[in-house]
C-alpha cells in the first residue's frame, strides 16, 4: 500500500496532522488542507487518488467542498471522515457521489482499505476515459 496520493481535509489541525503522519509512515503520499477552499485549490493543482474530507468545517463545509471538487473533477474519490454525521447528511453525501463514509476517530487499517478501494476505482475511471479517447480518435481517423 505505497504511493497512493491522498489529500486530507479537516479544520482540526492537530487531528489532520497526526493522521497525515500515520498515513505517511505507511508509504502514502499525503497532503493536508485545513479548509474547503484550500482543498479545492490543492485539487486543482495536483492529482489525488483519494480525498479524505471532514463533514463539519467552518465556512465551506464538507458537502459544499465536495460539490466544488466534483464540479471540476467528477472522478475524484471522496471519503468522508466525521464525528458529527447525521443519517440524513450521510445519505446526502453518498447520493452526491461520496465514495465512503467513516466516523472519527478513524481506525487506521479500515481507512487504509477504503483509500485502496478508492484508488482502484479511480484507476478504472481513468482507464475508461483513456479507452474512450482512443475510440474517439480511431473513429475520427476511420480505423
Amino acid at each position: 500500500m505505497t504511493g497512493y496520493r491522498v489529500l486530507l481535509v479537516d479544520d482540526e489541525a492537530e487531528f489532520v496532522d497526526t493522521l497525515a503522519e500515520r498515513l505517511d509512515s505507511r508509504g502514502l503520499k499525503i497532503e493536508v488542507a485545513y479548509s474547503g477552499p484550500e482543498a479545492i485549490q490543492k485539487a486543482e493543482e495536483k492529482n489525488f487518488d483519494a480525498i479524505v474530507l471532514d463533514f463539519a468545517m467552518p465556512g465551506l463545509d464538507g458537502i459544499e467542498t465536495m460539490k466544488a471538487l466534483r464540479a471540476t473533477n467528477p472522478d475524484l474519490q471522496i471519503i468522508f471522515l466525521t464525528g458529527q454525521a447525521t443519517v440524513q447528511k450521510s445519505i446526502e453525501a453518498m447520493k452526491m457521489g461520496a465514495t465512503d463514509l467513516m466516523e472519527k476517530p478513524a481506525d487506521i487499517q479500515q481507512l487504509l482499505e477504503k483509500i485502496e478501494k478508492a484508488s482502484a476505482k479511480k484507476a478504472l475511471l481513468v482507464e475508461k476515459h483513456v479507452e474512450d479517447q482512443l475510440q474517439d480518435i480511431m473513429s475520427k481517423k476511420g480505423w
